[in-house]
């Protein structure tokens, strides 16, 4: 007769490789036992809506922690980014200061990458700093206050739908299949992988470990540009504030995923259900009408916990070898 931990073994080891999408599930049934309007269509849409911004910065983040990286550059990047798209509109049509705005983000994460590649820095310290600078660039250019956008046309990227499905929504879900593309069926996304699996192993293996890796990052900036503007236009205002804690947040979400810091490990359906947690975290708890306090209280403990569970499991396949 099998014990209790051996019946529960499948159950441990799905909950071990799969912590994200067992916390969604735990919420989802959770929010069965309230008497909330959780479950409405309008909410759950709303929701995957008000998560599509930081889905999009997560896509292209998850790409330089596949490569061993991380950007921490991202907050910065995105405010710059609409505040530019905001101010060009001034001067020049809608899409070419969109363009602008998207080439600016791009070339940010050329100069990441060349400090990190090339120069072979750490991305971590290299990344928090640029996205400093760029904060402190926002400031200056909106002189601390935000921008209202001229062009009413603007507004309707990140406010309108199509046939009720939120242009965000869309949006994100087209930057998800590029990404997971990318990723799965190309021969740069192999090469990623390899490169953060054993950097040198890729080196003599032949990929251009380089140009490979500081492709990331200039994904990684135009994503994260991108992201920029569509919150711009949701908000229809540019404002340096709006980036403070979408760099840790995006990055948290993407290793509560399962995308793992150490590289080589992951994807981008992982990184998904990462920023998910947190969005279906925010709207569970506004529904249940939590104090801020305590909502940040519970992120952090959500985010201890579930690193803890895949720092356990990671010691424990080690130790299994």
């Amino acid at each position: 007769m099998m014990t209790i931990m051996e019946s529960s073994a499948p159950l441990l080891k799905l909950a071990t490789k799969q912590k994200a999408f067992v916390a969604i599930v735990g919420m989802l049934v959770l929010m069965l036992f309230f008497d909330t309007n959780f479950y409405t269509t309008y909410n759950l849409l709303d929701m995957l809506n008000s998560t599509s911004i930081l889905l999009i910065l997560a896509f292209g983040v998850s790409l330089t922690v596949i490569s061993a990286g991380c950007d921490l550059s991202i907050g910065g990047i995105m405010v710059v980014a609409g505040i530019i798209a905001i101010k060009l509109m001034d001067v020049m049509p809608m899409w070419g200061a969109i363009l602008c705005a998207l080439v600016f983000g791009a070339f940010v994460g050329f100069v990441n990458g060349f400090l990190v590649v090339q120069q072979k820095t750490e991305p971590f310290i290299i990344t928090l700093g640029m996205g400093m600078l760029l904060t402190g660039v926002a400031q200056q250019l909106t002189d601390a206050r935000p921008v209202p956008a001229s062009n009413p046309d603007f507004m309707i990227i990140g406010n309108g739908d199509f046939f009720g499905m939120p242009y965000l929504v869309i949006i994100m879900l087209v930057c998800f299949a590029l990404a997971h593309w990318l990723m799965r069926y190309t021969q740069y996304g192999r090469n990623l992988y390899a490169i953060g699996g054993d950097y040198e192993v890729a080196l003599y293996s032949g990929i251009d470990v380089v140009r490979t890796k500081w492709i990331a990052f200039v994904i990684s900036g135009a994503g994260a540009a991108l992201a920029g503007v569509l919150l711009s236009s949701k908000l229809n205002t540019g404002s340096s504030i709006y980036g403070e804690t979408a760099a840790l947040i995006v990055n948290c979400g993407v290793v509560v995923g399962g995308t793992s810091f150490a590289g080589g490990i992951g994807g981008i359906p992982q990184s998904a259900l990462g920023l998910l947690v947190f969005g279906i975290l925010d709207n569970a708890m506004n529904m249940l009408g939590i104090t801020s306090y305590i909502q940040i209280l519970l992120k952090g403990a959500i985010i201890v916990g579930i690193i803890w569970m895949d720092c356990f499991y990671q010691k424990r396949k080690r130790e299994l070898v």
